[in-house]
């Protein structure tokens, strides 16, 4: 494995911690995040005035003559692939992708080839500078296979730690647009007892609940109130379908980030996606609500009717806030466009 020397010295003023001053002095092109800092530092691969420190809580004094010996990035053992992605923002730390339905997002047993991972490996290339020491994409977040939406990967190690910090503090602003079953109404006396489920102003639904795997499906999570992670997902009725209406065209934004949690949360309040496999089901439209089109477009849509339709968060290296927006993919607004037939 072939390395390389990174030198510099300690500015002025240094921070208690050896970790903490290397993270602030070490020179920006070089995208070592502190988190990675602080294991180099552990693997004795930092020399402070030739004189090795094992200890990331070390003080260090100004002036101080830093040697930290860094791996190459190696490659990746997933393969590359020349798959069409839609690129709705690169820079040398990281890229947003709007993600078509149907793509899994990183490699695993049942899909090995053909993700979003192998995709960013061929559009990348050299351009990769090596996340935890392998040249690859960091994913810091996923979308399920079947939703289809914005996504950011970090394409450094410090962007990487940068954006897993901000979702690991909830600060990432994401939206979705979802089309459900029913119409999720404060008016709705139902939904008054469904335990989880409060109003805010606005006609604003917001679940808080807990989830968990499901004890005997484990492709599924379940809605608990003691255990499993704490989970909030809000929505709201953009527009409804149907007379009377039956459908439903909502917005739901995080403020937690579990698997499934819109999906699993929607159909414990009743409400359960359109098209969805695992939660939503079948349901059976009322006969003379909706046009034979708009009912056959419902039954036979293919996957969970679910677009994760904006992105914003800090730049983890530049610190510019940035906010993306992807429009509605064809099938979701094909599906509108039908539900919006009046009847006959």
């Amino acid at each position: 494995m072939s390395t390389r020397q990174i030198e510099f010295q300690i500015a002025a003023d240094p921070p208690p911690r050896l970790d903490k001053a290397l993270s602030r002095d070490v020179p920006a092109e070089e995208s070592l995040s502190r988190t990675r800092l602080a294991r180099l530092i552990e693997e004795g691969a930092v020399r402070i005035n030739g004189t090795e420190l094992r200890d990331p809580r070390a003080k260090v004094v100004e002036g101080a003559k830093v040697t930290v010996t860094v791996a190459e990035a190696e490659d990746s053992h997933i393969g590359p692939e020349d798959i069409p992605l839609q690129v709705v923002y690169e820079d040398a730390d990281l890229i947003v992708i709007n993600k078509p339905a149907g793509m899994v997002v990183h490699p695993a047993p049942g899909s090995p080839n053909g993700t979003l991972v192998n995709a960013l490996l061929h559009h990348c290339g050299d351009d990769l500078s090596g996340v935890g020491g392998v040249k690859r994409p960091g994913i810091v977040h996923r979308i399920d296979k079947e939703t289809s939406g914005l996504l950011v990967v970090a394409k450094s190690d410090a962007a990487h730690h940068g954006l897993a910090a901000q979702f690991e503090a909830h600060s990432v602003e994401r939206y979705y647009r979802a089309i459900c079953y029913g119409v999720p109404d404060a008016n709705d006396p139902r939904l008054r007892g469904v335990k989880g489920v409060s109003f805010e102003p606005g006609n604003i639904m917001r679940l808080t609940t807990q989830l968990a795997r499901h004890k005997t499906d484990r492709q599924r999570q379940a809605v608990l109130f003691h255990g499993g992670r704490h989970a909030v997902t809000r929505s709201r009725v953009v527009e409804t379908f149907g007379t009377p209406a039956g459908v439903t065209l909502i917005e739901c934004w995080l403020e937690t980030g579990r698997t499934h949690q819109i999906r699993v949360h929607m159909a414990h309040a009743g409400h359960g996606l359109v098209g969805d496999p695992v939660y939503g089901g079948k349901r059976k439209l009322a006969a003379k609500a909706f046009s034979t089109d708009a009912s056959d477009a419902v039954r036979s849509f293919p996957r969970q009717a679910l677009h994760a339709a904006v992105l914003g968060f800090q730049h983890p290296v530049t610190g510019e806030n940035l906010r993306f927006e992807a429009d509605l993919p064809k099938d979701m607004e094909n599906l509108i466009e039908q539900l919006r037939t009046p009847l006959s």
